[in-house]
């Protein structure tokens, strides 16, 4: 499968698997993605956006980071931008609209804990764990392939937060594209 192919069909599966409504008061972010009206309880609907944003947009993410992000992530953000998402088997971190790519990086860094902790022991967090799971959702960045892509794990945040150790406590996939095959297969078979 092409790799733009890969996306349009990971970012259609946002909507099958995510009523992707959330209340604008407690989501900000839902109101520049916005479509439609509010429901009866308040809640607003939001759709990716799909976006052209150079490559050079990557390069502030890439000065951050000990290592370069998997290629089709790099791809996804630079076509899309996102609310948080919750697909199920982990939450992508919002890549919010904007003039360049500094919201996903403030997502990727916004709590001072995993970004003292996450980085220097060879992770690089995209996400969060399912519904109301704090779990970092990780690069692991000292698993990388061929493809330059990492095996995805989740990482205890009770163990950074409490003990200030890193402790993988499961690998969602060996990598960033079986993990969104995963998801668009999830989607698919709902």
């Amino acid at each position: 499968m092409r790799q733009n192919e890969l996306i349009e069909r990971f970012v259609a599966s946002f909507g099958k698997l995510n009523e992707m409504a959330e209340f604008p008061k407690i989501h900000p972010l839902v109101q520049q993605l916005a479509v439609g009206s509010p429901d009866s309880y308040g809640r607003q609907r939001w759709r990716p956006m799909k976006i052209h944003s150079e490559a050079s947009q990557l390069e502030p993410l890439r000065a951050k980071f000990p290592a370069r992000l998997p290629p089709l992530f790099e791809q996804l953000v630079l076509s899309y931008r996102w609310a948080e998402v919750d697909l199920q088997s982990f939450r992508l971190l919002a890549n919010p609209p904007g003039p360049d790519l500094s919201g996903l990086l403030d997502q990727m860094t916004k709590d001072p804990a995993f970004w003292k902790s996450l980085p220097p022991a060879g992770y690089i967090q995209f996400g969060r764990g399912p519904d109301m799971d704090y779990d970092p959702v990780c690069f692991d960045i000292r698993s990388r392939t061929k493809q330059k892509d990492y095996r995805i794990v989740k990482v205890d945040h009770e163990e950074i937060l409490c003990n200030n150790r890193v402790k993988v406590v499961a690998e969602l996939a060996p990598s960033f594209e079986e993990l969104m095959l995963q998801t668009i297969t999830r989607a698919e078979t709902t």
